[in-house]
């Protein structure tokens, strides 16, 4: 589906690959001007932007650790400094989610996933909010987890991080409303990325015959929910969180 995103400018963090990836290409091809941001992956990085300008859109990759504060203002300087203000921010950066044992389990590894998960929203989010409130105009959109829903075992700091970011969304979404800037979250299943390349494909079948529709999502689908939301289609709706995941989870 085609959102007409022509006059918009969006920033969309880890988006060398996967998921991140395919967003910044969705809202490239409905017209948005892109910060395609990356950690460790120039390389992919300058593909994914020459393939939105391949397919007549304009992108330019944007170095930065989400994590740190001084990368994270550069990286909306370089996107505003090309485009203008940036209308949408995509928060989608992640690192490794390994498993974990509550034995096992200590504070560190925690606040690795909070780092990713509430301190870097954070920092996004401050970096943007001044201008979207003078301009009364702007989306947040979170990309989320089901693993919140679904509760999944040896898997707490992880699941425990993304429902601290579910909550800075809900209430970020309250708090701006009167600036007319949105604030949602998709939050999708297990979509296999280049990620998942050497996870065992018993894990899947499993996961698949859990899953209402009988199989997993692709990358697109959660590009277009995000696309959606960062359309004039989605004006009057903030605080929510949209499950793309065949069913997997009800509203929550």
């Amino acid at each position: 589906m085609h959102h007409d995103l022509s006059d918009r400018v969006a920033l969309v963090t880890g988006a060398s690959r996967g998921l991140g990836a395919a967003i910044a290409i969705k809202l490239g091809a409905c017209g948005a001007k892109v910060g395609v941001n990356y950690f460790g992956s120039q390389e992919k990085a300058r593909a994914v932007a020459a393939q939105i300008r391949y397919e007549r859109g304009d992108a330019i990759p944007v170095a930065g650790d989400v994590r740190d504060e001084a990368q994270v203002r550069e990286m909306v300087r370089e996107t505003e400094t090309a485009f203008g203000p940036v209308d949408v921010l995509v928060i989608n950066a992640t690192g490794p989610q390994p498993f974990i044992k509550i034995e096992d389990l200590d504070w560190r590894k925690c606040l690795d996933q909070l780092e990713f998960f509430v301190k870097s929203p954070v920092l996004l989010v401050q970096a943007v909010i001044d201008q979207m409130k003078r301009r009364k105009s702007g989306r947040i959109i979170h990309i989320a987890s089901e693993v919140f829903g679904k509760g999944v075992p040896e898997f707490s700091q992880y699941v425990a991080a993304k429902g601290a970011q579910l909550g800075l969304m809900r209430s970020w979404a309250m708090e701006l409303a009167p600036w007319q800037i949105t604030v949602n979250a998709v939050s999708p299943g297990w979509v296999p990325t280049e990620r998942h390349a050497n996870d065992p494909q018993s894990a899947k079948d499993a996961y698949v015959a859990t899953v209402p529709m009988k199989h997993m999502g692709v990358p697109a689908d959660v590009a277009e929910a995000v696309a959606f939301l960062a359309s004039n289609g989605a004006n009057f709706i903030t605080g929510q969180n949209i499950a793309v995941n065949g069913g997997h989870t009800l509203g929550y």
